[in-house]
């Protein structure tokens, strides 16, 4: 099934130093009555490298749990140990799940026969379904379009998550995209050009505030009317800045928190709140 829409990348509520189990399944009920594609638990917009194992494993599961209307879910599993990561694999494929969003490996900053092969290893290690994620901004390494297309003969690499900052670059792979293959901007202040390159959807942090206009987006877009499409987005685009002018996901925390969906915008160190003089802005935003 080609992955098309709007995904949310879903954030991580705590309260007190625990995960708020409480906010997190009144979101996944609210993003799932406003009309979204899917979920993602467990990438960088949940703070996944400051989670426990147990936290890790208990939100994979709550995610399944509160997920009502069966939406696909794709699960943030990324890391630079690719046998640790080919064994880790397996524990995904006992539950209900579609498969996994896998970010390059950082840090070791392998070049593109490294990224290959990592990839490669992972496809080969498990049945479910592997949309890659570049973002070279955090990893230090591009996953350039050649190595993209080579990826998608895999049987199951279904996708990417667009985040390489370089538009000539995602224009280039649009123009020129693999077969059967999901291109899903992770850049969300390109949601509409992506689409107008015929992109399948988005994989958007800042989905999570004004999900709904989003969505109308994507289905004018869909339906041919650009026109539509580009009046709504004048009026969302405008917040996308702010949302990112500090580190994510504190700025959108305080949004939801704002809106009553979590009890608290706290994050975790080495992150921190908002600030006053951000919260402003967003709040006239809101």
């Amino acid at each position: 099934m080609k992955i098309e829409g709007v995904l949310v990348p879903l954030i991580t509520p705590f309260t007190e130093g625990k995960v708020d189990f409480e906010s997190y399944k009144k979101m996944i009920k609210h993003y799932s009555d406003k009309g979204v594609a899917g979920f993602i638990p467990l990438a960088t917009t949940g703070e996944t490298p400051t989670l426990s194992d147990y936290e890790y494993q208990s939100i994979l599961e709550k995610t399944i749990e509160y997920n009502d209307i069966n939406l696909p879910i794709y699960v943030g599993f990324g890391g630079n140990n690719t046998e640790k990561m080919a064994k880790d694999i397996k524990m995904f494929e006992k539950y209900n799940i579609q498969g996994i969003l896998s970010v390059s490996p950082y840090y070791n900053r392998p070049d593109q026969r490294g990224i290959y092969a990592h990839f490669k290893r992972l496809s080969e290690a498990t049945p479910l379904d592997i949309i890659l994620y570049n973002i070279p901004y955090r990893t230090g390494r591009n996953i350039e379009n050649d190595t993209v297309c080579k990826l998608s003969e895999l049987k199951n690499i279904v996708g990417i998550k667009d985040c390489c900052g370089d538009f000539k670059q995602s224009t280039e792979l649009l123009l020129n995209r693999p077969k059967d293959f999901s291109i899903l901007t992770g850049e969300d202040a390109f949601f509409y050009n992506t689409l107008a390159l015929g992109g399948d959807g988005g994989i958007m942090a800042s989905a999570h505030i004004k999900t709904e206009k989003f969505i109308k987006i994507y289905n004018k877009m869909k339906n041919n009317d650009h026109v539509g499409a580009f009046e709504i987005w004048k009026e969302v685009s405008n917040i996308i800045p702010l949302l990112f002018e500090e580190p994510n996901p504190a700025p959108i925390k305080h949004c939801l928190y704002k809106l009553g969906l979590i009890q608290s915008q706290e994050v975790r160190l080495p992150l921190v709140e908002a600030s006053q003089a951000l919260a402003e802005k967003l709040d006239k935003k809101l």
